[in-house]
């Protein structure tokens, strides 16, 4: 039964991160043209935004070493193909295959950047700065993820204004839209509502914010209702709840997508999202990785069928 709610958003996008953030976390690699026929199928069941690839070295991500193999692959599709870039040479990669959107990953704590990035976090905002110059003078649209909003492996919680201040200084740096990420899935409601609040006073809108939420305690889409409470009309989202990251190993999965479109289509919120097309894609890449997919949603669909 569809149920609308007057003070949530007419429409939300969706940006679907399962082949990158999905499938960097695989203990091995997929196949270039299984991840290939996989964005195909996704931009068929109408997902407007697809994260294809990372343009990271081969010896940090391996599973993803293949992007100059891949991206060609599925460039021609009519959805937007945004890729991560680490640094001025990911971005000249991504440049020579014809991106034309790409995402800078920074932290909102010094365990998290040191870990990932091997820099301090103000080290490493200085590295994406000419990275965000450049492609924004290339005409690219420029996404800034920012991980560990809410809490860290090795620090616990983060303060709020730690968060706004990285926040804000890559929404000064140019980036058009913020993606919050809660990377090991400890945000609660009150907290996701606390930090809007906070950074839509510190003058970042949530017209320029995305969320991203693991599931780690099955929070993900309480926090994503809060988030659109709020306005938020952006959410990241992983086809099959595929997904963690390989460098914090408490973090699980990501907020599967049919889970969030099963929620959204309740409450008459549009996405654009054919379910039973998302559903049957991800019970397809779960039989290419060999398991079954941890979405609710998948399961609850795929066994009435």
């Amino acid at each position: 039964m569809v149920v609308p709610d007057p003070s949530l958003p007419a429409r939300v996008r969706i940006h679907e991160v399962g082949p990158r953030d999905g499938l960097q976390n695989e203990k091995t690699a997929v196949p270039t043209e299984v991840k290939a026929e996989f964005i195909r199928r996704l931009a068929a069941a109408g997902l407007p935004t697809v994260e294809a690839t990372s343009f990271v070295h081969p010896k940090w991500v391996p599973q993803l070493a293949d992007a100059e193999t891949l991206f060609p692959l599925v460039n021609g599709l009519p959805v937007r193909l945004p890729v991560l870039v680490p640094n001025e040479r990911g971005l000249d990669r991504a440049l020579a295959l014809g991106a034309r959107e790409v995402a800078v990953f920074a932290s909102a704590t010094e365990s998290f950047a040191k870990a990932n990035l091997n820099r301090t976090v103000d080290e490493a905002l200085a590295m994406f700065e000419p990275v965000v110059v450049r492609a924004i003078e290339a005409g690219l649209r420029v996404r800034g993820y920012l991980s560990m909003c809410f809490g860290d492996p090795w620090e616990g919680a983060v303060p709020v204004e730690r968060t706004v201040r990285v926040t804000k200084a890559l929404a000064d740096m140019g980036c058009d839209e913020l993606s919050l990420g809660d990377t090991i899935g400890v945000a609660t409601p009150g907290h996701v509502q606390r930090l809007l609040s906070e950074l839509a006073a510190a003058g970042v809108p949530a017209s320029r914010i995305a969320v991203h939420f693991h599931d780690t305690y099955g929070q993900a889409l309480s926090n994503t209702l809060a988030a659109l409470r709020h306005g938020v009309t952006t959410v990241d989202a992983s086809a099959g709840g595929l997904g963690g990251c390989p460098y914090a190993k408490s973090a699980t999965g990501n907020l599967a997508t049919e889970d969030l479109v099963w929620m959204l289509d309740g409450l008459g919120i549009e996405t654009g999202v054919d379910l039973a097309a998302l559903t049957a894609t991800s019970v397809w890449m779960a039989e290419q990785l060999g398991r079954p997919s941890p979405s609710r949603t998948v399961r609850a669909l795929s066994h009435k069928e």
